[in-house]
């Protein structure tokens, strides 16, 4: 039987109830009705729970959803989503946006390869605990990170108890890399660069994104608050009501990693970025996970112009951000342990500390948090930057990613990259967006410079 992932009412109904007790609704007893009924935990991991349920369960699940979303939340002031209500409680919200500062080819290139790199790192132990992280590492002398993971000396006990991501082991391992492989770490940028060229420029909307996906995204190449954006789409719904329906992942990371095109193509423009980060993400995302996106979109257009430190570029980022969400509390407490501790590990651990136990591993706040820290502890080195992140396990390839793509941006040409990170790259990307199969990151960074100096 299909088990569709990421949709099934009785798989979001665990998810919403965690998500409601952390946006500050109160689900307790919604919660105990779903027991009551002997209704099952969210997959801890999976997307879709081995079997179905019973289809009073299932009708359960969707009448506890659609009840949960009616609750109130004690957050709501502190954490809106709408634009104008998000600029209001920003007190340094950035100058308004003035002409790009402007970005060289070679720089977007090193911030392409930076993501691809970054993304190539953490995908073979994306899903994967953190002690597994740290097992894989230590057993082939690979820790502290160094270079990309590989399966050779790896103990046979040691894969069976923690086996690689099953859909990356054969192209994400140093033996078996060759170009980078499909990911939607890479999916998304393509379409806003799509979107961009092609379709609307820096006037687009948010119904003009969601054309975009249809035109252009298989829907089994999205995840989480995308697949139901998606689905909610096919269903008449319109943004942003398609972010808010049925959704518990709207606060997760995939915003964020819809961001990058954004920052790249507002160079010194943090305001404008941010702003078209908006429009993107509250397609299938509302408050803090619309604020990971916008963060993320400003500190590259700081980083963008070759002008700031990468201290300078987290505090733009925040800037954007509403000083009492929960995502603005969690970066800023990531940078002060990431400046009070030499041993990044033990930056790790803190933060699984705090986040760990009521956090979905692909959170947008927890994740956050871990590349603020990962960029503040390595200095915005490239590849300290883009091993931290990934070395802090949750979701691996997404944070090798941004980190990858903002320090990449911060060593400015491809040839500040090291050879044993972008060699296996052999500038070639393999996706299922449009026609870009198979092209070459310096031909993206072009096409990105292209949109950077469209007025």
């Amino acid at each position: 039987m299909l088990r569709l992932t990421w949709v099934q009412p009785e798989d979001l109904i665990g998810h919403e109830l965690r998500q409601a007790a952390q946006d500050g609704r109160e689900p307790k007893a919604v919660a105990a009705r779903w027991r009551a009924a002997g209704g099952p935990e969210a997959p801890a991991a999976a997307g879709a729970s081995a079997t179905p349920v019973s289809r009073y369960l299932r009708r359960l699940a969707e009448d506890l959803l659609d009840e949960l979303a009616d609750l109130p939340s004690a957050l709501a002031d502190d954490e809106p989503t709408g634009l104008d209500r998000i600029r209001a409680a920003c007190p340094d919200w950035p100058q308004p946006p003035g002409a790009p500062a402007g970005t060289t080819p070679h720089r977007l290139e090193a911030a392409w390869l930076g993501r691809a790199t970054g993304c190539l790192l953490g995908k073979p132990v994306e899903k994967l605990p953190l002690d597994a992280v740290r097992r894989l590492a230590r057993s082939t002398g690979n820790w502290p990170l160094t270079t990309y993971f590989t399966a050779r000396g790896v103990p046979q006990a040691l894969l069976e108890e923690h086996p690689w991501n099953r859909r990356s082991a054969s192209t994400s391992l140093a033996e078996n890399i060759d170009g980078m492989p499909e990911d939607d770490d890479l999916n998304y940028p393509l379409l806003n660069l799509l979107l961009l060229l092609q379709r609307h420029g820096r006037t687009f909307t948010t119904t003009d994104v969601a054309r975009t996906w249809l035109d252009e995204l298989p829907a089994g190449r999205t995840f989480t608050a995308e697949r139901v954006a998606y689905r909610n789409l096919l269903k008449g719904l319109e943004p942003p009501h398609t972010a808010r329906h049925r959704n518990p992942f709207r606060e997760w990371i995939g915003a964020l990693i819809r961001a990058d095109v954004h920052g790249w193509t507002n160079p010194g423009r943090p305001a404008a970025a941010a702003e078209q980060a908006h429009r993107d993400a509250t397609l299938s995302h509302t408050a803090n996970g619309v604020y990971a996106a916008m963060f993320t979109a400003a500190v590259i257009a700081a980083a963008a112009t070759g002008d700031h430190d990468v201290h300078t570029c987290l505090r733009t980022g925040l800037t954007v951000v509403p000083p009492r969400s929960r995502l603005a509390r969690a970066v800023q407490q990531a940078v002060r342990l990431a400046h009070a501790h030499a041993d990044f590990d033990t930056v790790v651990d803190e933060l699984h500390a705090l986040h760990g136990t009521t956090h979905h591993w692909v959170h947008a706040v927890p994740n956050t948090a871990l590349v603020a820290a990962a960029l503040t502890h390595a200095d915005g080195d490239f590849a300290g930057s883009i091993c931290r992140a990934v070395s802090g396990g949750w979701d691996t390839d997404s944070n090798g990613a941004t980190a990858g793509s903002i320090a990449g941006l911060l060593a400015g040409h491809p040839a500040a990259l090291p050879d044993r990170w972008t060699a296996p790259l052999k500038n070639r990307l393999s996706t299922s967006v449009g026609d870009f199969d198979g092209t070459g990151f310096d031909t993206l960074a072009h096409l990105t410079h292209r949109e950077m100096l469209r007025p």
